[in-house]
């Protein structure tokens, strides 16, 4: 897999667009950058792929890269070829080994997944490149997904409140529920994996005609096999530290903060921020995103234990309690006793019935 250098050149040299980059052997131009994307220096682009011409006795311009396209390609869901030919492209610098192998971890985790509700990657390619300094060797990755402009449910939530706007209780259930079913799609491999970034920055938003929002959750960065038996305090010590370095902390369930020495951790983790992520829905941040009391002893980790939530005081849309003790279920501090995914979705598709009428 790879990138042709006179690509790179060009995408160094016109990010502001114009620039053509082949990825593998589909050609891009590149049009805009999006904006920064995880780790320094990595960026998105907006894309639009370039077809070659068809020639009228094959049906092709010739056996090179770029005669057939994107659509073309198999095992890629027509649905997600994009009508005008425009993606996102993301770039990603590579600078040490164990990035290196973090993000093949990611490529190899994400291409398990088909789903309409998870984020698909088109293609992808990682080339060596020498530092420009010291001409040492690095790597660059460049992925491809399907580009939705819309924004990301942070944007659109943080938008209508900024206007003292409100998503409607029908409109969270039912991008609720397209959570669920993405999440439930990962949880239901054999081992279940885990997103372990679940969040409203990490859920791409949509918004359809007459139809509900399509809700689409992306960055499998962290997605791991969830299950993992911990069985010594070194062994817990190590989960915690990955944790602190990949799961937001305002989003992160109370067994990922303080693990017990004989553990075992399951895919719950994401209902945890699942329950977290439904109340930003509602009110725009982390239910445990508070300014918190340090002389009384608080701090992020007892308050998220014990799972002190603090319900604001309504100020525009008054949601049912039903609502509130959705969350609630959700937010079991104990993990044995938090629901899974299955329970989840049965609950949700009531609600929706109810809300509905």
């Amino acid at each position: 897999m790879g990138c042709s250098f006179s690509g790179l050149n060009a995408l160094y040299d016109t990010v502001g667009g114009g620039g053509d980059i082949w990825v593998n052997d589909y050609r891009f131009r590149v049009l805009r950058r999006l904006g920064d994307a995880g780790p320094a220096g990595s960026s998105v682009f907006l894309v639009k792929e370039v077809v070659a011409a068809a020639a009228p006795s094959d049906g092709t311009a010739g056996a090179g890269p770029g005669a057939a396209g994107l659509a073309k390609k198999k095992g890629v869901d027509p649905s997600h070829i994009s009508a005008d030919g425009t993606y996102a492209l993301k770039k990603v610098l590579i600078q040490s080994d164990q990035h290196l192998e973090l993000v093949r971890q990611e490529i190899r985790v994400s291409s398990q997944f088909s789903h309409p509700n998870l984020l698909p990657l088109l293609e992808n390619a990682i080339i060596a490149v020498k530092g420009v300094q010291d001409g040492s060797q690095n790597h660059e990755a460049y992925l491809l997904f399907p580009v939705h402009l819309d924004g990301t449910l942070q944007d659109v939530t943080k938008s209508m409140q900024e206007k003292k706007e409100y998503l409607s209780t029908i409109t969270i259930l039912q991008i609720f529920r397209q959570l669920c079913a993405g999440l439930k799609h990962m949880h239901s491999f054999e081992p279940p994996y885990a997103h372990n970034g679940v969040k409203p920055d990490n859920v791409l938003i949509t918004q359809r005609k007459e139809q509900p929002h399509l809700a689409i959750l992306m960055d499998f960065e962290s997605a791991r096999p969830a299950r993992r038996a911990i069985r010594s305090q070194a062994e817990a010590l190590q989960l915690q530290e990955w944790a602190s370095e990949h799961c937001s902390a305002h989003f992160r369930a109370p067994e990922l903060w303080e693990c017990p020495p004989h553990a075992d951790i399951d895919e719950r983790t994401d209902v945890w921020s699942l329950g977290c992520t439904l109340y930003a829905m509602m009110y725009g941040k982390s239910p445990f995103d508070y300014e918190l009391d340090e002389s009384a002893g608080e701090s992020l980790v007892t308050v998220t234990k014990s799972a002190q939530v603090k319900w604001p005081a309504e100020t525009g849309s008054s949601y049912p309690d039903t609502l509130r003790q959705f969350v609630t279920w959700m937010l079991q501090p104990h993990p044995a006793v938090r629901p899974h995914i299955d329970d989840i979705i049965i609950h949700v598709d009531k609600l929706i019935a109810k809300h509905s009428t």
